[in-house]
């Protein structure tokens, strides 16, 4: 079988010999670092929004429904945002995403300066940049087999890893720290991230997607194509019964330890403590990532994760009246970086371009569903139950991961190299 070109690596320069590494990739580092400074900003605004929320109004219920409007906002589009992404071009998509975000949230921070802020404007401002943030971060997913070479994929969506958990860790002390010092800060420092982003793509010479040979179909069966891909495609599928319950599973157990480590009285403080240990685990696992996950062929470094992390969540739960619960957890987290690098990144490796953005969302979408209907799940548990109980029904979700990674023909049969396909599946 011909081998087809392979993918970039940013330079320009043809895929020969060993490829260089990418802290040299100029491409890949700009749209990394850029998503660095938005990362950061959209770390500072969510610690920064509800905050704002109950300083006007005095209802914590209502400033739940504005972070609930958010995450609703961003499942809602996130099909319509792979069928963007695979349709228009990706780079000019993450231009007008950053240009929508940065007109959003300098338009808040005036209208805070100038004290003319009312709740429907912060909704308005919530639920307008959480699209705009669903058509950048998936058109971003997409284009990163465009930006690195396949046999760089995992290691990129490490990199990624890393940067969602470090501005995770000093993003919400830093938005708190600005908020104190003025409410109007935390909203200009994230317009001013978006501003740096911006500057960053803008920079960008990789083209983002390969070439298209045909006009698209319509929006709805651009869509259904993406689904039908993933599911009849055996890793994909996959992909989808391990991504779901984990995310499930991280975010109720999670926030059933909060909530838990409250009711035995713990003081607000050590219960933020235990949330900068779970960053920090994830931190340093990412970091981690590239080296275990060459370590293991796919199926064995699956499976030894999903197990090992129902055991430590297991622990955890426990000891879930002490902020010792907190460091088996961590050790979870620590694992699931690696577990989203093989993952990630053979699916962008097995995945035609013309369809990253579709398989993305729908991956996203499954995964951000089960996550966002952990909390009500968690919530329900601890009102009949202890939180230790409440943890250890999570921990049956991971080995459901578990059962799925160690029985499914698409994680058994996938081969330990890819070789780059320029319109279809890669020839394995």
């Amino acid at each position: 079988m011909t081998r087809p070109p392979l993918a970039g690596d940013g330079t320009g320069a043809p895929d020969t010999g060993r490829p260089p590494s990418l802290w040299r990739n100029r491409d890949f580092n700009l749209v990394w670092a850029g998503q660095c400074l938005s990362d950061l900003g959209g770390a500072m605004t969510d610690l920064a929004v509800p905050l704002l929320v109950l300083q006007q109004t005095g209802s914590p219920a209502r400033a739940g429904l504005v972070g609930t409007t958010g995450l609703a906002v961003t499942m809602v589009c996130r099909l319509p945002a792979g069928v963007l992404a695979d349709r228009f071009d990706r780079r000019r998509l993450m231009i007008v995403s950053d240009l929508v975000r940065l007109a959003l949230f300098t338009l808040l921070a005036c209208l805070l300066l100038a004290r003319s802020a009312h709740l429907a404007v912060i909704v308005a401002v919530v639920a307008c940049s959480a699209a705009a943030t669903a058509v950048f971060s998936t058109a971003e997913h997409a284009a990163i087999r465009s930006l690195v070479r396949p046999g760089q994929l995992a290691d990129a969506v490490a990199r990624n890893e890393a940067r969602a958990y470090g501005t995770s860790l000093a993003g919400p002390p830093l938005g708190g720290l600005l908020f104190g010092i003025g409410r109007a800060l935390p909203f200009a420092g994230n317009a001013l991230s978006f501003l740096l982003s911006l500057a960053a793509v803008l920079r960008v010479r990789q083209p983002l997607q390969q070439p298209r040979q045909q006009g698209p179909p319509s929006a709805g069966a651009s869509a259904a194509e993406g689904v039908r891909f993933v599911l009849r495609h055996p890793f994909l599928r996959a992909l989808l019964l391990i991504a779901a319950p984990l995310n499930m599973a991280f975010t109720g157990t999670v926030f059933a330890l909060t909530l838990s480590l409250r009711r035995a009285g713990l003081p607000p403080f050590l219960v933020g403590l235990a949330g900068t240990i779970f960053a920090a685990g994830g931190l340093l696992g990412a970091f981690a990532a590239p080296v275990l996950q060459r370590m293991l062929r796919l199926p064995v470094l699956l499976t030894v994760l999903c197990w090992t992390t129902a055991a430590l969540m297991a622990v955890s739960a426990l000891l879930s009246t002490t902020i010792l619960a907190a460091v088996p957890l961590a050790a979870a987290v620590f694992l699931g970086p690696t577990a989203n690098a093989a993952l990630f990144g053979h699916q962008a490796a097995v995945t035609p371009d013309a369809l990253q953005g579709r398989v993305v969302s729908v991956i996203l979408l499954a995964a951000g569903s089960a996550a966002a209907l952990a909390p009500t799940l968690a919530g329900a548990l601890l009102g009949r139950w202890s939180g230790g109980t409440a943890m250890l029904a999570f921990t049956v979700l991971v080995g459901v991961a578990a059962v799925a990674a160690g029985g499914s023909r698409g994680i058994r049969d996938k081969p330990s190299r890819q070789r780059g396909c320029a319109d279809g599946p890669y020839a394995l």
